[in-house]
């Protein structure tokens, strides 16, 4: 009830309702505050949000748990930024987030690419394996840190444990982005969780898979190779010094209802999953990944809430089926891409929702076998096998040099000074400091024909690309 003179400037939501904003509902605003007497600050917590902190870290087996408010983006930049040095190496998967590679750009680090296997069925980066991560730390045993990323966009999962053994044997730091896996901790059904695997620094979204607010993440530690003060330096300098309060509060509620209920809630959803899965690889032409890739293509475990759905033997592209789905069945999906689809599961879906999407693919599937006699080139026919990268001068020296805008075409066989992603699912095919090659353009343009957007370039039209001059 006191008269709030400080920010925020919407003064708990009253501005809004005094105008007539009758459909905004503002009482959750109550909640938006900021740094006054009795409210907790986030980067020099003792009250509220350490005791949060405290019970996230207990509930998901972690040593120190942080809030994060910027994204798990933040967090990637925080991890990445506080394991190394400027001019250190770094081991990263050629499929990392376009974070890693922020967190390369701003640690003015040399990185060093790790390639994850590729699934010929699904033409999708699958899992990296610990023989592959043993063979870079032997070529290079001056790499500070190693960065995996698990599970996928797509539910994949690397050997998170055999891979720490190896990291831990050379000595190094175990960085993971498990954005997609918040929930694992909860439901022995599903992986385990990157911490429990015995990664060093860990980074998940817990908006993606869990009930948290948009933007709402947690970062967990667990290790005596992190350098704690540090880490915080770090949290500090890439997030906000105004973090919203409702967004910690939905961390500590998302905490809160899997502490409680996550075990019987992902029960539900493994379940409504699985009979889905079952149900869409009977539909000629789909196909939903499930545990019947482990153990091929560096796959080690599956996420079972998540369904990848493959499209390809039907005959039209990921981006079309999506768009079906969105325009004549009101069916909204987390992504897609030339290949596939992916509907994201999480405790807070309907049950009913499961059996619409597999009865609308169904409908998809006998309404439109006429697409099946579509030209050779409506799916692309190119492999990210196909697509090399060679660094000419590190990133960060890429982004400050002086450059020029030339047609994309020309850019063959120049040095790239920005990135090329994409998205989704947010994978760069073009770095900077990378050498333009002839397969990356045909892959983004291709990419463009069918609808995938581009992020990174300052064209996003993609007609030109900035060049180092």
């Amino acid at each position: 009830g006191a008269i709030p003179f400080h920010m925020p400037g919407h003064k708990k939501g009253s501005i809004y309702s005094r105008l007539g904003f009758n459909y905004f509902d503002t009482s959750f605003l109550n909640l938006d505050v900021t740094e006054v007497s009795g409210i907790d600050n986030l980067h020099c917590p003792e009250s509220a949000i350490m005791e949060a902190q405290q019970l996230a870290a207990s509930t998901f087996g972690a040593e120190h748990t942080f809030f994060l408010v910027n994204g798990t983006t933040g967090g990637i930049y925080s991890m990445i930024l506080a394991s190394t040095f400027p001019g250190d190496k770094i081991i990263i998967p050629r499929n990392a987030h376009r974070a890693v590679t922020g967190a390369v750009i701003l640690g003015r680090l040399n990185p060093v690419y790790i390639y994850p296997e590729i699934d010929d069925q699904l033409k999708t980066a699958m899992g990296v394996t610990p023989k592959a991560v043993e063979e870079m730390l032997v070529k290079y045993p001056d790499a500070k840190a190693v960065v995996i990323t698990s599970p996928t966009f797509y539910g994949v999962c690397s050997d998170i444990k055999a891979i720490s053994e190896v990291v831990h044997r050379h000595n190094k730091t175990l960085i993971v982005d498990e954005a997609h896996g918040a929930h694992f901790r909860f439901n022995n059904k599903l992986p385990i969780s990157a911490i429990e695997a015995g990664a060093d620094i860990v980074a998940q979204s817990t908006h993606k898979t869990l009930p948290a607010m948009t933007q709402s993440s947690m970062l967990h530690v667990k290790a005596d190779r992190v350098d704690l003060d540090r880490l915080r330096f770090f949290l500090q300098l890439t997030q906000t010094t105004s973090p919203s309060h409702i967004l910690m509060v939905s961390l500590d509620i998302a905490r809160y209802i899997m502490q409680e209920k996550g075990n019987e809630l992902l029960d539900r959803i493994i379940n409504n999953s699985s009979r889905a899965r079952i149900e869409i690889n009977h539909i000629d032409g789909f196909y939903c990944l499930g545990k019947d890739k482990i153990g091929s293509c560096g796959v080690h475990d599956i996420d079972e809430t998540r369904l990848a759905i493959n499209v390809e033997g039907f005959g039209i592209s990921g981006c079309e089926v999506d768009k079906i789905l969105r325009q004549n069945f009101k069916i909204q999906l987390e992504m897609s891409d030339l290949y596939n689809i992916v509907a994201i599961a999480t405790v807070g879906d309907e049950d009913c929702w499961y059996k619409k999407l597999v009865k609308s693919l169904y409908i998809i599937a006998s309404e439109n076998l006429s697409a099946r006699l579509l030209e050779d080139d409506n799916i692309i026919k190119i492999n990210m096998k196909n697509i090399s990268a060679k660094q000419a001068i590190l990133p960060w020296e890429a982004v400050n040099r002086e450059k020029e805008c030339v047609d994309i075409k020309a850019a063959l066989g120049r040095v790239s000074a920005e990135m090329v992603i994409p998205y989704p699912p947010g994978i760069p095919v073009i770095m900077p400091g990378e050498v333009v090659t002839k397969e990356a353009i045909e892959y983004v343009l291709k990419c463009m024909e069918k609808g995938i957007k581009i992020n990174g370039p300052a064209d996003i039209s993609l007609k030109k690309l900035s060049v180092i001059k």
